[in-house]
This record gives C-alpha cells, structure tokens and sequence, in this order.
C-alpha cells in the first residue's frame, strides 16, 4: 500500500502541480533526498543534440565520392579542404569539414568515434516525429517516456540526478517516475523572492520551515514538503556551479558555455550523472553555405571548438575517463543540394562519441552516393542515404558498456546486436 500511495503522489505531484511548485521556488519540479551512494567519480552522459538534422554528408565528408561532388555542385567541400580521418571497412576515404579542427584533434589521440549511417527503417523525415523516435528509442511511439528518463529510474533517487541545459525538458529525459532539472542558466537558479538581503533571506527560511512540516495523514502534502526541502538544499550546490570558470577559457557562445556549466557540475560533485546540452541551426534548406564560410561552416566551428575546450576542461580535472559524450541529430539530410543553397530533410545521420575510455574510429561504412535505382546502401529512389546501424543498437552499447544498466529493459527490447564496441 506504501509503494502504492508514493507512486500516485509522485505522478500526481509531476502531472498536476509541478508548475506552482516551480513557480514558487524557480527550482526543479521534482526533487527528494538525495542518494550519495553513487560516489565521487561515478560516471558521466553528455548527450550533445544537434537540433534540427544535422547534414552528416557535411560532417563527415566521403570526399573520394564522385558522385558527392556532382550531386552537391556548390555545396560540396573540395578534398584538398577536407580535414582526412582515414578510411572505413570498404577502403572509402572520409574527413571532418574544415572547421572540425578541434574534433579531429581528439579523433587524432583516439577518444572519438564516427559511427556512420545511424538510424531506423522508415525514417519519418520529420522533426517532430524525429525527435520523439530518438527520444523515446521507439520508432513506432508506442513508448511515451524517453529512454534516459527510463534509465534513471532505476538509480537512487537525487535532485540533480539528470540535468537539461535547456529551457524545455528534451523527450530522452522525460519520466513517469522522476523529474529531471532543467536549468539552462545555473546562476539565475534562485530562490525567487520580490525582495533582496536580509528580507529575502527571512522568506527563505520561512519557506524552508513550512517545508518541515511532513503530515502522514496528507501524504501527498508530504510529498511535496520534501520535495521542496530537497530544492532549498539543492539551490546551494548549483550555486556553486556557477561560480565555474573552467582550467581553460572556453569560446563565448552559448553552446561552449552551457558545456562550461556541464563540466562545473562534475567537478562541483553534485551528483548529476546524465547532462543534456543543445544547439542548434542545423536545419538547413537554405543558404547552406560552401566550406570556407557560411551558415554550416559557423555551425561546426562552434560545435567543435566547444567540445575540444571541454575535451581538454575534463583532461585537467582528471574527468575525462569518467565521462562519456554522445552526439546526435534528429535524421540526417538528402544527398542532392536542393535549389536554395541547401539540403532537405533526409534519412541516417552520423553520431559521435568522445571520452577517456571511447575507443576512437570509424565505425560503420559510408554509403556510395551512386544514385541508381540498384544501390543498396541508398533509399527514397537514391536520394537518402540508407541506414546501416540502428541508433538503438549504439543507445545499448552505451546503457550496458559504460553506464551499467540493462539495455533490454531499459529501451523495451534488446538491440545490442551490431551495436559498435565504442566503448
């Protein structure tokens, strides 16, 4: 009856009266003690989404392709520009844009892996749709919750167990059970009060004392008392987040700052073991821009300048072995530049991933941009790239290999066959 009453009271408290709750206080919505049984250098997600389907034929450039040059006649980065990474199984020649200088710095000393042709069947082509089959690792969405909001309820619960460097909640963080913070700012997550020093200070601590009060006969008051008193705990720890200024200067754009914040929160000990951090821009039917300059090529500038200054935040912190980040997008982008300067929306992407233990390469083959109707590795009459891995199997590899879950239950079925050894 106990289990019982605690989960209706927290759903009911998630469903109906998160948002008074954060209102009040401007903390998450659900907070409870929190577990330290995880210890100092428990293991770290970084979850890097690219929003609005990254062009990974931009990305990752099979610049020995004849038919990208002649399908992508403005787009197309000449090889001479292109940043080589080597070769995959079929012997085809890749590299990184040129702006990815940083990336190919830790793809050089091995803690980068290309995983190439990720995806489903069927790719919706959608953003929506797109964003709700990588969220919730269901291409049907019969599943509603996301699979890292699954994973975490099966750990000990922790105010700041996840944390969204985001204003909205992504779908992967999404759960019945538990709440994940989303706090795109650290240093304007405050107690919210109309008045500053001492007055503010004496609301706080009212607050804090109506919290105390735990009635058993209003169990779900009693709920939500606890959780508030785990918030007032909790605003001191993210304070301190940030107060981070990093071993090194990071480049000032949002992107590379909300990653500053990630890494303040590993070293501040708070707990938080999956972080989600955001950019985007990548949804590019217009204007697209050669290799030199342009739209995309100021896109991968900051997406790569600011992972290499987290790369090397964490090497001097001695977290980098603890941490594990894994990029991805909502679908990747149709071969043949459209009229505008751009790509349409496509089918299988690219993901990375990056980390002390990440056994760096290239994982997967590219597809020959061959547009006749025969070529296997392409789809949508050739003018897709044809997934090859399925995004769910790389998801496993990452909940068995290095967070230690149970992929099978965590993701509703077991994918781990053909998931790449990345780690």
């Amino acid at each position: 009856m106990a289990t019982s009453t605690r989960t209706v009271s927290r759903r009911t408290f998630i469903r109906g009266g998160v948002s008074a709750f954060t209102l009040t206080f401007a903390a998450p919505a659900f907070l409870s003690d929190i577990a330290r049984a995880q210890g100092a250098q428990a293991r770290n997600l970084v979850v890097v989404y690219l929003s609005g389907g990254n062009d990974a034929l931009s990305t990752v450039v099979p610049y020995q392709d004849p038919f990208y040059f002649s399908r992508r006649p403005t787009l197309a980065i000449p090889a001479g520009q292109v940043l080589q990474i080597g070769t995959d199984a079929n012997g085809r020649g890749l590299g990184f844009h040129p702006r990815l200088t940083g990336l190919r710095e830790i793809f050089n000393s091995g803690r980068l892996a290309v995983i190439q042709r990720t995806g489903y069947a069927n790719s919706s082509r959608s953003h929506f749709q797109g964003y709700d089959i990588w969220g919730t690792s269901d291409p049907t969405l019969k599943l509603t919750d996301g699979w890292l909001g699954r994973y975490l309820e099966r750990l000990p619960e922790n105010p700041l167990i996840g944390w969204s460097a985001t204003q909205e909640l992504p779908r992967s963080l999404v759960s019945r059970e538990v709440s994940v913070s989303a706090i795109p700012n650290a240093g304007a997550y405050a107690f919210a009060s109309p008045n500053a020093g001492a007055e503010a200070t004496r609301e706080r601590a009212a607050a804090t004392a109506i919290a105390s009060h735990l009635p058993a006969e209003r169990p779900q008051l009693a709920f939500v008392n606890r959780s508030a008193q785990a918030a007032f705990a909790t605003l001191d720890r993210v304070a301190t987040v940030a107060t981070y200024t990093g071993s090194l200067a990071y480049p000032n754009n949002g992107f590379a700052l909300a990653l500053r914040t990630v890494a303040g929160a590993m070293v501040r000990g708070v707990g938080t073991r999956v972080f989600w951090v955001q950019t985007g821009g990548y949804d590019t039917h217009a204007g697209q821009g050669a290799a030199g300059g342009g739209a995309y090529a100021n896109l991968m500038g900051t997406f790569g300048d600011g992972l290499l200054a987290f790369y090397n935040d964490l090497r001097n912190q001695g977290l980098l072995n603890d941490t594990l980040v894994l990029q991805f997008s909502e679908f990747g982008r149709r071969i043949s530049e459209n009229g505008s300067g751009g790509t349409d929306h496509g089918a299988a992407a690219v993901m990375m991933a990056i980390g002390g233990a990440v056994r760096g390469g290239i994982y997967g083959t590219a597809a020959s941009l061959d547009p006749s109707p025969s070529n296997p590795t392409l789809e949508n009459n050739g003018g897709d790239v044809r997934y090859e891995t399925d995004f769910r199997s790389v998801y496993a590899k990452v909940l068995d290999g290095w967070l230690g879950a149970d992929s099978a239950a965590v993701l509703g079925g077991d994918f781990r066959a053909g998931g790449p050894p990345i780690v």
